[in-house]
């Protein structure tokens, strides 16, 4: 690593048409402000000569076989020799000259400076309606709800950052929801992180951008909900669940009339797959919360950690087999009655509230056993 203050990171594939300026403006960008940098441009593979154009505007390339936004991204941090960096695009739409907006919040120690383009400005044509008031709205708000992310423009593609700290949260993402993946995990491994405001102005290259509205705004979507077990598993499962015990609870005594509307047996038959279905997804939010620890993809967390020191395979084969027998008591209550009644026919919704509620307490026994049974194995390297 060598003395330089800021390296200026462009991902470049086919940009021919506005590399040139954008080198040109960063360059000037350094020189202008004093500061000890580089230009430094992650190419993916142009065929366009773009590499060229960059050596001759003053950047150096590094050549990155592996596709993808992300991809570029990567290798360029691994290879700049900046103690900080400031990325952007190479289509000449951010403004390299905002870089004294960025230098002074990493000076000031914080971690990951984004830029803002709300609070900045957008010029007319620089950004389309949809990613306007639907795209980028809605999944900074998901990334602040899911992840206390302190920065209202989530997906800006204009950001400095201290280089070392970036690399030490080993992102992984090749594709556009690297953008997302930064800022993600920057949060929830407790970096600082702060915005300033920038602008942002039309494309200028002729042909049509790389970044495709559906379906990258699909991949930053499941990149937010695959990193939150706590949202896409843990919430939705436990409100199923118990949206499911308070019906069955209300229905097994009998039948309940709301206005003209009756629930019976089949309501109930619902109630209680609702109940099935919120404890299998709780599991998977279990699940998934120590498979992501174990690999790496989300950090460890002390309060989560600190449930398995009540609760352990032996709690867990203890609660499946009480569950088992709960069951199993409800079923010899029901043969009663088929008794008393000299095995003869019986009134099908009584015995449904009977044989329903036995048959949900045995799956959800088999569940907390087999599911105990997984989790110790995931959990088998936690210290």
């Amino acid at each position: 690593m060598s003395d330089l203050t800021v390296t200026i990171l462009m991902p470049c594939l086919n940009e021919a048409e506005t590399l040139a300026f954008c080198v040109r403006q960063a360059v000037t960008a350094l020189r202008d402000n004093n500061v000890a940098g580089e230009v430094l441009v992650a190419d993916n593979g142009s065929t366009d000569g773009s590499q060229k154009i960059a050596t001759d505007e003053g950047a150096r390339v590094v050549n990155v076989s592996t596709r993808g936004y992300g991809a570029a991204l990567i290798a360029g941090i691994e290879a700049a020799r900046g103690k900080y960096i400031l990325m952007a695009d190479a289509d000449a739409s951010y403004h390299f000259e905002h870089l004294p907006r960025f230098l002074p919040k990493l000076d000031e120690g914080y971690d990951l400076v984004m830029g803002n383009r709300f609070s900045g400005s957008i010029e007319p044509g620089a950004m389309p309606p949809l990613h306007r008031y639907l795209g980028n709205p809605v999944l900074s708000s998901i990334g602040r709800i899911f992840f206390r992310i302190p920065v209202r423009d989530f997906h800006c593609g204009l950001r400095a950052f201290r280089r070392d700290p970036i690399l030490a949260l080993n992102l992984r993402t090749t594709g556009m929801e690297f953008a997302s993946e930064m800022v993600v995990k920057s949060s929830l491994a407790g970096l600082r992180m702060t915005e300033v405001p920038t602008t942002l102005s039309p494309d200028g290259r002729s042909r049509p951008p790389h970044l495709r509205s559906w379906r990258d705004g699909w991949r930053h979507l499941r990149f937010l909900l695959l990193f939150s077990p706590r949202w896409l598993f843990l919430i939705p499962g436990v409100v199923t669940f118990f949206v499911g015990v308070l019906l069955s609870l209300w229905l097994i005594p009998g039948p309940q009339t709301v206005g003209r509307w009756t629930f019976d047996v089949d309501t109930l038959t619902y109630a209680l797959g609702l109940v099935l279905i919120g404890a299998h997804i709780s599991v998977f939010a279990v699940s998934a919360r120590v498979f992501g620890t174990q690999e790496g993809f989300l950090p460890p967390n002390p309060k989560f950690e600190r449930i398995f020191n009540y609760i352990n395979l032996e709690v867990g084969l203890l609660f499946g087999a009480a569950l088992l027998l709960l069951g199993l008591g409800i079923l010899g209550y029901a043969l009663h009655i088929w008794h008393g009644a000299g095995f003869g026919n019986l009134s099908p919704q009584r015995m449904l509230r009977l044989t329903l509620p036995s048959a949900t307490c045995f799956m959800l026994g088999v569940e907390a056993i087999f599911g105990s049974f997984f989790l110790s194995l995931l959990g088998m390297n936690r210290r």
